[in-house]
């Protein structure tokens, strides 16, 4: 076994600001709760915000601060006061136990083609996923949020992705550390098939992860001409979270969608898209059987992390574990394709 740990730790002397958000990636690597993780969050942006903050940890003045509460002040005054806070050390000793060759493949993924930000239902900005993903080892990251009709999930209209694209555009001009932004977007795969943003905002995006999200108890036949039909647009170059289920999870269990695998995954092989293996713990999706189903048609994968936190961008190992079990070999997983490979298969496929 191989333990996982792709953050490199954080060493003293450790920035307190610094310090806070390690630790809100880390509890969202291991799912803590949400109320959990923006506490560490807002302490973080409560101390950037403080003019002295060293002389009001060491007099003890932190806790008045709107934002901080006594365990965020002891993080903010032990590294303050030059060591690694213990909280933060506790955490970093924690890692996720891989096969030697799964962690071996983990270690081949360069990128991820499915994560979101605060732009649509994830809990970080653009900003903070890239300096994440760019933490975490990656060398690109797709930023996949939702389209307009996933209302519930803040999905995005035509004239809020066009200007998601600029700023992403503005974030790979201004990084100096080699870490390339990709655009793209989750977009819905409507009840016919169609996809649910215009085709003219959809041939800008570096990508397109398309996605069943309503009407996941639709027969089996008009959902598998519903999910062939969007797998066979030139558009769409990702199918993500196939079945839909969910086998954990705070809101719930939810049984698989029902359609044709064969069929839909023989048109994905045929038009290049590749069958998204979704890490989410509690979507474990596809299962074990149309995962081995889409191997032996000769389908392309792609690890995906479908991170809605920084944190979260690790989930890929629970991926890695699964492709590794069933023997996927590294040259059908996009995601361990350089930015330029994948950009020339999503362009051509």
């Amino acid at each position: 076994m191989h333990s996982l740990d792709s953050l490199d730790p954080l060493v003293a002397p450790v920035d307190p600001v610094v310090a806070l958000t390690r630790i809100a990636w880390l509890l969202e690597r291991t799912r803590e709760s949400t109320y959990r993780v923006e506490a560490f969050r807002r302490a973080a942006v409560a101390a950037a915000g403080i003019d002295g903050l060293s002389h009001a940890a060491r007099t003890g003045g932190l806790t008045n601060v709107r934002g901080i509460g006594n365990t965020t002040a002891a993080v903010i005054t032990q590294a303050v006061n030059g060591a690694v806070p213990d909280y933060l050390a506790s955490l970093q000793s924690a890692h996720t136990e891989l096969t030697d060759d799964a962690a071996a493949l983990f270690d081949a993924l360069r990128g991820d083609l499915h994560a979101h930000t605060n732009w649509s239902d994830g809990g970080a900005p653009l900003s903070e996923m890239a300096d994440a993903a760019q933490a975490f080892g990656q060398d690109w990251l797709a930023i996949t949020d939702h389209s307009p009709r996933l209302t519930v999930a803040n999905g995005l209209s035509a004239e809020r992705l066009e200007q998601q694209i600029a700023d992403i555009d503005t974030i790979n001009t201004t990084r100096s550390d080699g870490l390339r932004i990709l655009s793209g977007i989750e977009v819905d795969i409507l009840d016919d098939g169609s996809l649910d943003q215009s085709e003219e905002l959809l041939a800008r995006l570096d990508i397109v992860t398309a996605s069943v999200h309503s009407k996941l108890k639709m027969d089996a036949a008009p959902m598998t001409a519903r999910m062939t039909a969007a797998v066979s647009n030139p558009r769409v170059n990702v199918l993500g979270h196939c079945t839909g289920r969910r086998v954990l999870g705070g809101r719930g269990r939810r049984a698989p969608s029902e359609f044709d695998a064969r069929q839909v995954f023989e048109a994905c092989a045929e038009h290049g898209t590749a069958v998204e293996i979704n890490s989410r713990p509690e979507r474990v999706d596809p299962p074990d059987e149309l995962i081995e189903l889409a191997r032996d048609i000769g389908c392309l994968f792609a690890i995906d992390s479908d991170a809605h936190a920084p944190g979260q961008l690790e989930f890929k190992a629970f991926g890695a574990q699964r492709a590794e079990q069933f023997g996927i070999a590294a040259n059908r997983i996009v995601t361990t394709w350089t930015a330029d490979a994948v950009i020339e298969w999503a362009a051509s496929s």
